[in-house]
């Protein structure tokens, strides 16, 4: 299960069945983002892409020896804007791609546009999610919901991006969610109930024990995102932010102006692929080795030039030479901010009392070391108010919790309200009253034990002791001892044998720390894959964004008018849609819904469209011929 092939297929598809020839890639918004994870420009140059635009711009020049690849989620802006686009066609032939599921009146609103003949197909290609890592995916979601209810909206487009990550994967799960979230009850009837409705798309070869679809809520652990990180990937992405896999740098001092934004992919960058999960310790050193190994081709290239053979060598090798020379730019300027940063923010003590709060139950001592942070004129506010936080969820019960004192403590120190009204939110948000877990206190004799010896053996590194409550929860679903009174299945069925493909999706978003922990399972459980997915990727400061919006007081359940009105916004599914023949032909035979799911091809989700019969359009499914996945450059 790899996320980030299944992305890449799709955009490969797309770009084959277009045929040889100069074209131009239309995107929107969301998807000019699905495709810049997965596709370096270069790499789609190769493919004879020379032109990349947006469906939305007003100022495209008509190109009519170009063809348009068109890759677009199925909104009503964008079919309105391919409406225009049909009307007066800026290029010689349209292969129009949706992201998911596109209605059956849009589909008839695009025909009758297309007077001119110019599209030659139209397909639904279910690459509607963002593919992070391998094992990591998001849907760019701030903010999915109201309180503890889903904004519909949303809770539309995460069923989308949901599903279309399981047709991408070709799985059809069996769904288990948190009880003690309504929200993540919610989703997993949704999700269940396209799954219902779409039963053609879904209908996969069986495997001998069924995938499983775990969806959780980010209350039941709050902690995670609150805590600094010290992993390369995750680390950047506390400190500096990573949004699609772009970095901005424009803030550092004395930056150069070539590296004021960067690119971070592991697809495309061998130093980053290999590190990104290692300690910041080893990636100072690694950084180190990379160095030298440049310095080390660097006079070679610099050599005189004195025959036609060392011409040739020079011109064969600079391509190569320049690239590492990127590279080592890049990861020097990256690692040298973060290490700026650690030292301004005192970040090494700061984050060394924030394992305390997570891991340890010294209320005495957490206490003490808080105070003594919130003294230091190095602790940024913001850091100040994040170990508050975590004080206030973790001893929010404790017979002696200090928290009034920490708060006075804060605005002494000048604080701002924006961030001291945070700590109420966060307990509003991700307190006992919520949780449907405990996160502090083991619950059993094992636990307590591995705790004991964890504490008189001490730890490896004092800044990496704390793991994400997904580890444990992982750790008791391979196991088959997740208790089905907390994470309950939907539906009458249950899963008798050990699961082995699991998706697991967080509502309110997951975090590279929760990642590591995902990339660990798979990389030390044999026979087990797991995908991880959230509504985004936090780091702490879009976490207290989102917690921020967390309004004092909501309810966690909905009228049941609420609810039916909640179910019924996104299940208008239409199956019949429209696809013309390359040549823009309309033919009078019609393939049946029935007929049209025989021909799917089973290794490739996806569908051609069919209209009603009264439009008399014709279905042209296809077979994808195998190993169609460019292999990314390195």
């Amino acid at each position: 299960m790899n996320v980030v092939f299944a992305v890449k297929q799709y955009v490969s598809k797309m770009i084959e069945d277009s045929g040889p020839g100069m074209k131009v890639l239309l995107m929107d918004k969301e998807t000019t983002g699905i495709v810049s994870m997965v596709y370096t420009q270069s790499e789609i140059l190769q493919k004879e892409v020379y032109l990349f635009e947006r469906i939305d711009s007003q100022n495209r020049e008509i190109m009519k020896h170009l063809k348009a690849i068109c890759f677009l989620r199925p909104t009503k802006e964008n079919v309105d804007y391919l409406i225009q686009e049909l009307r007066r066609p800026k290029y010689s032939i349209y292969f129009i791609y949706f992201s998911n599921v596109i209605s059956k009146s849009d589909v008839k609103s695009l025909a009758e546009a297309d007077e001119q003949e110019v599209v030659a197909e139209v397909q639904e290609f279910y690459g509607d999610y963002i593919a992070v890592n391998p094992h990591l995916f998001s849907l760019n979601i701030l903010g999915c919901c109201q309180g503890r209810n889903w904004d519909p909206a949303q809770l539309s487009r995460t069923t989308q991006g949901l599903t279309a990550l399981l047709l991408s994967l070709k799985k059809c799960p069996m769904i288990r969610y948190q009880l003690s979230s309504e929200s993540a009850k919610r989703l997993a009837e949704c999700v269940k109930q396209v799954i219902t409705k779409e039963y053609e798309l879904f209908e996969f070869r069986r495997t001998e024990v069924p995938p499983l679809l775990l969806i959780l809520d980010r209350c039941d652990d709050a902690i995670t995102p609150l805590l600094n990180q010290w992993t390369y990937q995750a680390m950047v992405h506390e400190l500096l932010g990573i949004n699609n896999n772009r970095i901005d740098l424009s803030r550092v001092p004395g930056i150069s102006k070539d590296l004021r934004e960067v690119v971070l992919s592991a697809e495309n960058d061998e130093f980053y692929a290999n590190n990104m999960y290692l300690n910041f310790a080893e990636i100072g050193s690694n950084i180190k080795n990379l160095m030298e190994d440049f310095q080390k081709k660097k006079p070679k290239e610099q050599q005189k030039l004195e025959s036609i053979a060392d011409m040739k060598a020079f011109v064969e090798n600079y391509p190569q030479f320049k690239k590492m020379s990127g590279t080592v730019s890049k990861h020097v300027t990256v690692v040298g901010e973060l290490s700026r940063l650690v030292s301004e923010r005192n970040l090494l003590e700061v984050s060394e009392v924030e394992q305390e709060l997570a891991c340890q139950n010294d209320h005495s001592s957490a206490l003490q070391n808080v105070k003594r942070l919130l003294q230091n004129p190095k602790v940024t506010e913001f850091d100040a108010a994040r170990l508050v936080m975590l004080y206030a969820l973790h001893y929010e019960r404790h017979s002696s919790n200090s928290l009034p004192g920490l708060m006075m403590d804060l605005r002494n120190k000048g604080v701002s309200e924006k961030y001291r009204k945070l700590v109420s939110a966060i307990v509003e948000y991700g307190g006992k009253r919520v949780r449907g877990s405990d996160l502090f206190s083991p619950k059993d004799a094992v636990a307590i034990t591995k705790q004991f010896l964890k504490g008189l053996k001490g730890v490896e590194n004092v800044y990496t002791q704390h793991q994400p409550f997904l580890h444990e929860t992982l750790d008791h679903l391979i196991k088959g001892k997740l208790k089905e009174n907390l994470y309950p299945y939907l539906g009458p069925n249950t899963l008798r044998d050990r699961p082995q493909d699991i998706v697991v999706f967080i509502i309110g978003g997951a975090t590279y720390e929760e990642a590591l922990t995902v990339y660990n399972l798979n990389r030390t459980t044999p026979g087990v894959r797991i995908v991880l997915g959230g509504t985004t990727v936090h780091n702490t400061k879009s976490n207290l964004k989102s917690t921020g919006q967390f309004p004092r007081g909501s309810s966690g359940f909905r009228t049941a008018q609420q609810k039916q009105g909640e179910l019924s916004s996104y299940s208008e599914v239409h199956k019949q849609t429209v696809n013309l023949n390359r040549r823009g032909e309309r033919r009078r035979r019609v393939r049946r819904p029935a007929q049209l799911a025989l021909n799917l091809p089973a290794g490739f989700p996806h569908r051609p469209q069919v209209l009603e019969e009264s439009l008399g359009f014709h279905a042209c499914p296809y077979n994808p011929p195998p190993g169609s996945l460019l292999t990314p450059e390195l």
